[in-house]
C-alpha cells in the first residue's frame, strides 16, 4: 500500500505566502512516495488539532504541520495522545518558527523544507505534557509563565504577519515596566524554589524566540527540560540577564537564574489574586497550578540536522 501524507496548513500564516507554494509542496511529497493531500485550517477553535487526531486514527505514515509554531503545537496535540502516532513533518511559515530553527528546517524556502521530508532523517523528539484538574495539553518547543511572558497573547495577529518578530520586540520593551514579580512555588527534581520570580519557562531546544542563546545545553531527545527560573523583577537587571543571555549565554551562571535539567516541573501560584497564565509554544494553554512532565522520544519527525544520527526509512 502506498504511504498516506496530510498537509495541515495555515493560510494565513507568513504573511500568506503558504497558499502560493502549496501545489509546489504537494508535488515534492507526491515524488518522495506519498499519496497526498491537503486540508486548510479554518477559525474553528481546534481545527488543526482535530484534523490530526483524525488522520492519524484512519493511519496516515506522515502528518505536515504547515504554519507558524502555533500550528505546529496544535498538531502535536492531535498525535501526542494517541497510540499510533505517525511521523511529523514541517513547513515553517510563522513569524520565528522556533522549532523548525532548532530541526535546522530551512525557514525562508517552503519548497526546499518539503523537501527535508523526502530525504528520510528521523529524529526521535522529545514532548512536553503539561497538565491540571482541567486539561492536558503537549507542547514541544517551551513552556513559560509570568508577567514577560504573557506578551504573546497582546501582539495582534495582523501585526505579527506584517512585522514579523518585530512585533514581538516592541511589545517586550512596552511591558517591561510591568513585569512585576510574582510569587511562586515550584518543585522539579532535585530541588524546589519558593518566593518572588518575573517568569519561568522550561526550553526543549536551544531556540526560544529567536534567540538560540537562551538555553546553550538544551537538548532535543535527552528527556530532560532545560528550567529557567528568573527570580528578579527589576527592569534593568533584567535587561542586564537579557544582555548576558545575547553575550554567549552567560546568564546560566547568574545568582538572579535558577538553571537545571529536569524531567517534572510543579508550579504554584501563592497569590490568587491573579491568575498566571501559562504559554505553551507561544500560545495560551491554561492557568497555574500546573504539572509538567518531559516524554523522552515520544514523536519522530523529520530534521535538516547533519550531526544527529539519520534513521533512514525503510
Amino acid at each position: 500500500m502506498r504511504k498516506r501524507a496530510r498537509v495541515i496548513y495555515n493560510p494565513t500564516s507568513g504573511r500568506e505566502t503558504l497558499k502560493s507554494k502549496l501545489v509546489d509542496i504537494l508535488d515534492v511529497l507526491e515524488r518522495g512516495g506519498y499519496e497526498t493531500s491537503a486540508y486548510a485550517t479554518t477559525p474553528q477553535e481546534n481545527s488543526a488539532r482535530d484534523e490530526a487526531t483524525r488522520v492519524a486514527r484512519e493511519g496516515f505514515d506522515l502528518v505536515v504541520a504547515a504554519g507558524g509554531d502555533g500550528t505546529i503545537n496544535q498538531v502535536i496535540n492531535g498525535i501526542a495522545p494517541l497510540e499510533h502516532r505517525p511521523k511529523l513533518g514541517i513547513i515553517p511559515a510563522g513569524t520565528t518558527n522556533d522549532f523548525a530553527r532548532a530541526l535546522g528546517i530551512p525557514r525562508d524556502d517552503l519548497v526546499e523544507a518539503a523537501r527535508v521530508m523526502t530525504r528520510g532523517q528521523l529524529l526521535p523528539m522529545d514532548v512536553g505534557k503539561a497538565s491540571n484538574d482541567e486539561m492536558t495539553q503537549y507542547f514541544i518547543n517551551i513552556a513559560a509563565g509570568g508577567r514577560l511572558t504573557e506578551l504573546t497573547y497582546d501582539v495582534p495577529s495582523d501585526l505579527k504577519t506584517v512585522f514579523g518578530y518585530i512585533a514581538y520586540l516592541v511589545k517586550a520593551v512596552e511591558m517591561l515596566p510591568q513585569a512585576r514579580p510574582i510569587d511562586m512555588k515550584v518543585t522539579y527534581d532535585g530541588g524546589h524554589y519558593e518566593g518572588k520570580a518575573s517568569m519561568f519557562f522550561l526550553a526543549m531546544t536551544n531556540s526560544v524566540g529567536g534567540f538560540e542563546q537562551a538555553v546553550p545545553n538544551a537538548s532535543l531527545n535527552d528527556g530532560n527540560f532545560t528550567m529557567i527560573i528568573v527570580k528578579t523583577g527589576n527592569m534593568m537587571e533584567i535587561l542586564q540577564l537579557l544582555t548576558k543571555a545575547l553575550n554567549g549565554g552567560r546568564h546560566v551562571n547568574d545568582s538572579r537564574i535558577i538553571y537545571k535539567k529536569t524531567r517534572h516541573f510543579t508550579v504554584e501560584q501563592q497569590d490568587t489574586k491573579r491568575p498566571m497564565p501559562i504559554n505553551l509554544d507561544g500560545e495560551y494553554g491554561g492557568s497555574a497550578p500546573m504539572q509538567f512532565e518531559n516524554l523522552k522520544e515520544h514523536l519522530s519527525i523529520f530534521s535538516n540536522l547533519p550531526q544527529q544520527p539519520q534513521q533512514l526509512l525503510e
